[in-house]
C-alpha cells in the first residue's frame, strides 16, 4: 500500500504536465486505454483465463463506467480546475465514503477507533478546501472519490475472476465511453506528443493505473476495506509534498493543519489495538501434595 498510495500521488503531477499538452478528456480516456491495453494483452500472453459469465461482463462493463469513465473524467477535470494538492485530498475522500457502504453490503463492522477517524478525515479535508481550495475543483474531485469507492465496492462482485484480466477490461470498457464522451465534448483530439508528455502518459498508464489498479483489487479481495482505504489518507501528502516540491504549489497554513488531521486519522485506523494483558492470579497457587510412599500401608505400618 505504501507503493501504491506514493504511485497515485505523484499521479497528480503527472496529470498536470500532461493537461498542457492534451485536452482532459482525451488524456483521460488515453491513460484508461493504454493500461487496458496492457493488461489485456499480458493476460494474453499468461494465458489467463477470460470470463466466461454474462454475468461477470456486465459486472466489467458496471465497473468502467463508474471506475474508470466517471472517475476519470472528474479527477483529470478536478486537477485542471484546482490546485494539484488540493485535488489530491479530495480525490481520495474514499476512506471516508466507504465505511458505512463496507457494513451494510459485507458486514464489515465500525468500531469506536474507526469512527473517530471518520469524524478526523472529514475534518481534515474541510480544513484543506477552506483557503480557497474548495469550487469546482474540489466538488469534481469529490466525484471522483465517490466513482472510485463505488469501484472498489463493485470489485468484489468479481471475485471469482482473473483480476489482471478484469482489470485490464474494465478499463478498456471505460477508456472507450470516455472517448466517446471527449469526441463530443470536445471534438477531433488535439494532443501535442511532446517528450513531456509521452513521458507523463506512460507514467500514469502503465505505473499509476495498471500496475496499482490490479494491486489494489487484489488487496480489496483479502483485506478489510475501512483499514485498506485508509492508507489512501496517505495519497494526497504525497500529492502536496510533489506539488511543492517540482510545480511550486506552497500549501497554505490551512492546508497544513488539515494534513496533519488526516494523517492523525490514518494512524487511528491502522494501529493495531495493544493486545490484553496476561491474567495474573491474585492468590498464589496451592502447594502440590508430597509424593506418596510407595511403601506405605494404612495403619503406619512400614
Amino acid at each position: 500500500m505504501i507503493w501504491i498510495t506514493a504511485a497515485w500521488g505523484a499521479c497528480f503531477v503527472a496529470i498536470e504536465w500532461g493537461l498542457r499538452d492534451a485536452p482532459v478528456l482525451w488524456y483521460a480516456a488515453l491513460r484508461a486505454l493504454l493500461a487496458g491495453a496492457a493488461l489485456v494483452a499480458l493476460g494474453a500472453t499468461q494465458r489467463r483465463p477470460a470470463p466466461a459469465a454474462a454475468r461477470d461482463w456486465a459486472w466489467i462493463t458496471v465497473l468502467g463506467l463508474v471506475n474508470v469513465t466517471v472517475a476519470f473524467a472528474a479527477m483529470f477535470a478536478g486537477v485542471d480546475t484546482g490546485a494539484t494538492g488540493t485535488a489530491a485530498v479530495f480525490a481520495n475522500a474514499q476512506p471516508l465514503l466507504i465505511l458505512v457502504p463496507a457494513w451494510w453490503l459485507y458486514g464489515e463492522k465500525l468500531s469506536a477507533r474507526t469512527s473517530a477517524a471518520l469524524g478526523l478525515g472529514f475534518i481534515g479535508l474541510v480544513l484543506v478546501a477552506v483557503p480557497g481550495g474548495g469550487g469546482s475543483g474540489a466538488v469534481l474531485s469529490l466525484v471522483s472519490a465517490a466513482a472510485v469507492t463505488a469501484g472498489t465496492l463493485l470489485s468484489r462482485r468479481l471475485r471469482g475472476v482473473d483480476v489482471v484480466v478484469f482489470t485490464g477490461w474494465h478499463l478498456l470498457v471505460g477508456g472507450a465511453a470516455l472517448a466517446v464522451v471527449a469526441a463530443v465534448a470536445e471534438g477531433p483530439a488535439v494532443i501535442v506528443w511532446t517528450p513531456r508528455f509521452v513521458l507523463a502518459l506512460l507514467f500514469l498508464a502503465l505505473v499509476g493505473t495498471a500496475a496499482t489498479t490490479v494491486a489494489w483489487f487484489a488487496e480489496a479481495r483479502r483485506s478489510r476495506l475501512d483499514t485498506l482505504t485508509a492508507w489512501t489518507f496517505l495519497t494526497p501528502v504525497v500529492g502536496i509534498g510533489i506539488g511543492f516540491a517540482v510545480l511550486g504549489e506552497r500549501p497554505t497554513g490551512w492546508t497544513a493543519a488539515g494534513l496533519v488531521v488526516v494523517l492523525a486519522a490514518t494512524w487511528i485506523v491502522l494501529r493495531r489495538p495493544a493486545p490484553p494483558a496476561p491474567h495474573r492470579p491474585t492468590d498464589p497457587a496451592p502447594a502440590a501434595d508430597p509424593p506418596v510412599d510407595p511403601h506405605y500401608r494404612s495403619g503406619g505400618a512400614r
